[in-house]
């Protein structure tokens, strides 16, 4: 594996759309449990989810994500965000990049939430059993997927995922992954901490993530670790190649994030140790 490299993009400066304790991106993940689906549940779960603040993913996840797909895909191609929450990274990459954005999630209440935005301009569908809702296989010259796996407990939840997304996109089609990474535990980032301090987390262990709101507060949210060294032998097996990885820096963040993101922070703990990986992968 290696690191991959394209153009600047000019994503946004804060908002929601990570899934983290919700799933895809959103109440409701493939084998939750009881207490995690309640969390974000509802049409108040929704609209506090929307309520997380996302520095941190702005500096150094979906900027990087959005770079990835730039190389790939423009105003003649169909991107799914799979996982796509109430949609605000859906809406922002279809203007972005200028492709057709089909955001799916498994929650009808976040799909709600997405379709009253008033800046809304991606179409969202449901996931139901497992399966994008009025989605054929091969409809999608790319699949971007935030946060989405911090929901799962299981390796084959992760799998079943990766296959879903494998059915949607057509030969050869990229497929773009952000994630925390749990050996970043306990470090205090802008806006989130993952797990407890000195802690060392396993495939799948439960693990508490604090991500900040709006108002200033801080939302506890179970949600199941991943080591990143995880994903490569799980992508093979639902047919994806050429799989590459790298954690997002600061440095690099400053030729592609917001500039008053950048500079409304020191990011002292996102230099220090970044948190974020974005994990790329063809559908063979």
């Amino acid at each position: 594996m290696s690191d991959w490299s394209a153009e600047p993009g000019q994503p946004g400066t804060s908002g929601d759309g990570h899934g983290r304790g919700g799933g895809p991106d959103g109440p409701g993940g493939p084998g939750r449990g009881e207490g995690e689906a309640a969390a974000w549940s509802g049409r108040e779960g929704a609209r506090a989810f929307a309520a997380v603040v996302a520095a941190t993913d702005w500096l150094l996840g979906y900027p990087f994500v959005f770079r990835a797909l730039a190389e790939r895909i423009d105003s003649r191609h169909v991107l799914v965000d799979y996982g796509c929450g109430p949609g605000t990274v859906a809406d922002h990459a279809a203007r972005l990049l200028g492709a057709k954005v089909l955001g799916v999630d498994t929650s009808a209440e976040m799909l709600a939430l997405a379709r009253s935005a008033r800046s809304a301009v991606a179409e969202y569908h449901l996931v139901q059993d497992g399966r994008a809702v009025g989605l054929p296989d091969g409809c999608a010259d790319a699949v971007m997927c935030n946060h989405v796996l911090a929901s799962l407990p299981t390796e084959e939840a992760v799998l079943a995922v990766f296959t879903e997304i494998h059915r949607l996109l057509r030969p050869g089609a990229p497929f773009v992954l952000l994630a925390t990474d749990p050996a970043c535990a306990g470090t205090e980032y802008a806006s989130l901490r993952i797990g407890e301090p000195g802690e060392v987390y396993g495939p799948g262990d439960p693990v508490t993530v604090r991500l900040l709101r709006t108002d200033g507060s801080w939302q506890e949210m179970p949600n199941h670790a991943w080591p990143v060294d995880v994903y490569p032998q799980l992508l093979e097996q639902a047919g994806f190649r050429e799989v590459v990885q790298r954690h997002p820096t600061v440095d690099e963040a400053l030729l592609l994030a917001d500039p008053d993101l950048v500079r409304g922070r020191a990011w002292t703990a996102e230099r220090a140790r970044p948190p974020l990986v974005v994990t790329t992968a063809r559908a063979v």
